[in-house]
């Protein structure tokens, strides 16, 4: 955690690391780790909430807990832009990091793969390799999918390439 910044330090230090190496295929063990996984997506939206910096909402979209989606935003120049949020654990799960997709970006930045996934490759997946299995979902949202947000969303507002919904139901009124 050398070099992070402070106030990532301690966002970090604050979402509970999770104890059971289990993915998917390992049935009851994989239960207990989604229920680890649970209690630090609490805990990180909790504190969140808590410093005023409420910035996602996701949720398991099937009972096995191996797809997820939910809403993301970013407020740039005061205007918020909310993005949907969606992926899946993959089979080698801890030790493969969820590649985390924005479908409605898909194609906009260089900085994102096909179907709208975020490039995490030379600064995540490092990290994640690293603290596995420690890091967990919102391991990866705090230092995958924040970031990310934070550096490409006012870029792709700036250049043009993504405009705020208002914005966007006042061109198609005129």
């Amino acid at each position: 955690m050398e070099g992070w910044d402070p106030s990532t330090k301690s966002t970090l230090t604050q979402i509970p690391l999770l104890t059971i190496k289990a993915g998917p295929r390992d049935g009851a063990a994989w239960t207990q780790r989604l229920k680890e996984e649970y209690k630090s997506l609490i805990a990180y939206t909790s504190m969140n909430k808590s410093k005023d910096n409420d910035w996602f909402r996701i949720s398991a979209a099937n009972p096995e807990g191996t797809r997820w989606k939910g809403k993301c935003w970013y407020v740039h120049n005061l205007l918020k832009y909310e993005f949907d949020l969606q992926f899946d654990i993959p089979v080698t799960y801890p030790a493969t990091a969820p590649e985390l997709e924005l479908p409605e970006l898909d194609g906009k930045t260089e900085k994102m793969y096909r179907g709208g996934k975020i490039c995490l490759t030379v600064h995540f997946k490092p990290l994640w390799a690293k603290n596995c299995p420690r890091f967990g979902i919102a391991h990866a949202l705090c230092l995958g999918l924040a970031p990310w947000l934070a550096a490409e969303i006012p870029v792709l507002v700036d250049s043009g390439m993504i405009k705020h919904k208002d914005d966007v139901a006042t061109s198609s009124e005129s």
